[in-house]
Parts: C-alpha cells; structure tokens; sequence
C-alpha cells in the first residue's frame, strides 16, 4: 500500500510540473532597483541583466530614473524615448495632478497599459524613461522622484514581466521612496572605499524598509573580489564582473552592448531567470 501511495504521489508531481500552472510558478514577476555610486556601471549592468532577462524569455522594462543619464538606451540599442513627465503635462502639470487627486495612477498600469508613445522596445526589452533635465535652470528632479515612486508603487506585473529601474547615483531615491514599490535592491559597486561604504548605507536602508538587497561587484578580478569580500556580507554577493574590453569600448563609443558576459548565472538566478 506504502509503494502504490509513493507511486501515485510521484505520478501527481511528475504531471504536475508538465502543469501550464507549474510553469507560470517558474515564471517570476520582479521590480528591481539597480542602484549605487557614480561610476559604479549602474547602466551597465541594468542593460546587462535587461539582455539576459530578455534571452530567456521575460518580458523586460527598463525604467530610467536617472534625469542626468543620457548612456542607458545606447547600451539597450535603443532610441531615448520621450520622458513619461510630459504625458502629465510636464512638472507644472505633475504638480497640479498630485495637489488635486494625491496619486497619479488610481487604478494602477500593466506595462501593456503604458502609453506606447513613451517606450522605446526592442527584442523583448521596453524602455521608459521618467524624465531628464533638458534646460539651465529648469528646476530640480523632485517631480521625476514623485512620479517615479508612483509608478513603481501603480505598475502591476503578469507572471514572467520584470522591471530593472535604473536610478541615479547615490541614495537620494531612497530617500525619496522610490524603492518602495520595489521587490529587490540591487546595489552595483567598484573597487573603492566610496562605494563599500554607500553600499552598507543601503543595506540599513533596505532592511529598515523590509527589502532585500543584494550586491554586484563591477570591474573587479579574482584578488580585488576577494579584497573586497572581506569588507563586505558576502551571503549577499550574487556575482562579480571582471575589467571586460568589450564593454569599456561599448560604454566609451556609446554603442549597444551585443553579448552579457559569463557570470551572471547566479544573478539571473536571485532574479527569477529560468
């Protein structure tokens, strides 16, 4: 009887996991914050994890809430959409909108209910971009980090979608809130001091707010990671990029970045990649 029970149970777990619903479970959804200090290759990385996420069968959204970054979409092979700013009228407009109705998407936005107007796609990757400083003297990003928290908060996901939000340098979205949409902190940092100890500065943070972050070494061979390591929680460590010509001369020339180098394995596995 205890062999005709384990067989049935091996016979319902086997059609199981053949299950369309099985395979959705496999399909995660994720809104990951990519962030750290300048020079760190935070855009870098964020078109890098976009690319590999698209490779294997997700429906990507690269956020740009960086208003001073003008690299990104060159990275994704992408043109620089118009800023999702000007769909509410521009900051005067943000302003009035968040004054008379407190919130800016009241019933919420599948990224297929984002106006195409706005998104640059290419491959399996959509790019929108919050807002950028056009003009001297136009004024500081606060409304970009409204809208951008709102959007992240609003934006519902089906099974398989990811957004990989590219923010800018340092900690200010966080203080802005922005991460609290968010399901993951991805804290990108090079061999410096600076960068180690911004790092730990989120790491309270995230806790503080209940999300889980983890940390991405950039331009760093075999005797800096292990410098750095010792400085470092290495149980959050999800991978390590070496120095690589081919993405110093893409980053240089502002040229598409054409194949994700080896080692993000363990990466696309924090994110959900299949």
């Amino acid at each position: 009887m205890l062999l005709f029970c384990s067989y049935i149970l091996s016979f319902m777990i086997s059609t199981y996991k053949e299950s369309f619903l099985y395979q959705l479970m496999l399909l995660r959804s994720m809104k990951i914050i990519v962030c750290g200090k300048g020079g760190s290759g935070k855009s870098t990385v964020a078109a890098l994890m976009a690319k590999m996420m698209a490779e294997r069968g997700h429906k990507v959204l690269v956020v740009d809430t960086d208003e001073s970054n003008y690299g990104l979409h060159r990275h994704l092979g992408l043109e620089l959409p118009p800023d999702l700013l000007k769909f509410f009228d521009g900051k005067k407009g943000l302003f009035q909108r968040m004054r008379d109705d407190k919130t800016l998407f009241p019933s919420g936005w599948s990224i297929d209910e984002i106006p195409v107007d706005y998104l640059s796609q290419k491959d399996g990757i959509s790019l929108l971009a919050v807002g950028k400083i056009h003009e001297f003297g136009e004024g500081c990003a606060c409304p970009m980090g409204s809208l951008a928290r709102q959007l992240l908060e609003s934006l519902t996901l089906g099974p398989g979608e990811i957004v990989i939000v590219d923010t800018e340098a340092g900690i200010e979205h966080l203080g802005r809130g922005v991460e609290k949409g968010s399901d993951i902190i991805l804290v990108v940092l090079d061999p410096s001091y600076e960068s180690i100890a911004l790092s730990k500065k989120i790491v309270e943070m995230g806790e503080g707010l209940g999300k889980p972050v983890y940390l991405f070494l950039n331009k760093a061979d075999r005797e800096v990671e292990e410098a750095m390591r010792k400085e470092l929680d290495s149980a959050r460590l999800v991978g390590t990029l070496p120095m690589d010509s081919g993405l110093f001369q893409a980053g240089l020339k502002g040229e598409e970045i054409k194949e994700v180098p080896e080692g993000l394995e363990r990466l696309a596995g924090i994110l959900g990649g299949k």
